[in-house]
């Protein structure tokens, strides 16, 4: 193996996605056949007899991509050095706690990650949030990490895209490898918006839109939709846990696209905002994009009908509301500083 071992930290590493996620990364898939990595995995303190348990379980199964694995409770060990940081781990929403409080948890964790990532970290390393609310708690490392270019800080949306051209590939009776530019605007949550008006499906006549494969605007516009959005809240109804086999899968999507770039395919990422359809600027919104060269471009010219305006309009609001709260318990210490000296 002629390159650099490449750093990888995964936080709640002894979760269930992370289980399923790791395979992904030590074969190969995720950064390349020929890319080795150096694993670092962080999870609370109670959960390292777990973890020691997953590092033998990754000794047992003889990567030979895996040069070593360091499993530890503190994140200022995890987080030396890395190269890419897939933040798993986050405060989950308990039984009738308010959005707000789930936001005021939430944001002190990742204020005191993204502050140990601009420290520590490599200057370049990339970053996806996967733990929820995934793209305002991504907004809070971002704002704490100056340091680090704020295009290397990213939320998980690609799980909701795959559903979306799952859902596509099934109802036209096709693999979902012939369905291309399903994309997610805006916030991953229920007001998220799968939008299929730009996709195309491979036929036996060519590339079709797919609007026009499926031929069903009623059903475009309405259940597909609201399955898409809907997804995450009915496999835990099924499973009784959350989304772990398809979560794991996108995230590898997700950076194997961010990393090593994404051939020319347009997919989903949550963002930062640069303004464009729209969107407020420096929001962490889900766009369609272009992977290469390490870093993406956001799709330009794509046609919104008032429809789309309106979806991509409502998520853009939960997310704002949800900037702004987290803004509050952000920066409440430094404003509460500056009112004492006026």
């Amino acid at each position: 193996m002629s390159k650099t071992p490449m750093r990888v930290c995964v936080t709640g590493a002894a979760g269930q996605i992370s289980y399923a996620l790791l395979p992904h990364i030590c074969s190969g898939r995720t950064f390349g056949a020929d890319q080795p990595v150096i694993l670092h995995l962080l999870d609370i303190e109670r959960a390292q007899t777990a973890l020691t348990g997953v590092k033998m379980e990754l000794e047992d199964c003889g990567f030979d991509l895996l040069v070593d694995v360091v499993t530890t409770h503190d994140a200022s060990v995890a987080f030396a050095g890395i190269d890419a940081c897939i933040m798993l781990g986050a405060f989950p929403r308990g039984p009738g706690m308010e959005r707000k409080d789930l936001l005021a948890k939430n944001c002190n964790i990742f204020k005191q990650q993204g502050r140990l990532l601009n420290d520590i970290a490599s200057k370049n390393v990339k970053v996806v949030v996967v733990g929820n609310p995934a793209n305002t708690n991504a907004w809070v490392a971002q704002q704490c990490a100056p340091n680090i270019p704020k295009e290397n800080f990213t939320a998980l949306t690609r799980l909701d895209a795959n559903r979306a051209q799952s859902q596509i590939a099934m109802r036209l009776r096709t693999p979902p490898s012939a369905i291309e530019g399903a994309v997610i605007w805006g916030n991953h949550s229920s007001t998220q918006y799968p939008d299929v008006s730009h996709a195309k499906a491979a036929t036996a006549n060519g590339k079709t839109p797919v609007t026009s494969a499926v031929n069903d605007p009623s059903w475009l516009h309405g259940q597909f939709i609201k399955t898409v959005q809907s997804r995450g809240a009915a496999i835990i109804n099924a499973r009784k846990l959350s989304s772990a086999m398809s979560a794991a899968k996108a995230i590898s999507d997700h950076m194997r696209d961010f990393v090593c770039g994404s051939n020319g395919k347009v997919v989903s990422m949550g963002v930062v905002s640069d303004g464009s359809y729209g969107i407020e600027k420096g929001l962490m919104y889900s766009f369609p994009v272009i992977c290469h060269g390490n870093a993406y471009q956001i799709v330009q010219g794509l046609k919104i009908d008032t429809f789309s305006r309106r979806m991509m309009d409502e998520t853009m609001k939960e997310l704002q509301e949800e900037r702004d709260t987290a803004h509050a318990f952000l920066f409440k210490d430094a404003d509460a500083l500056a009112r004492s000296k006026l």
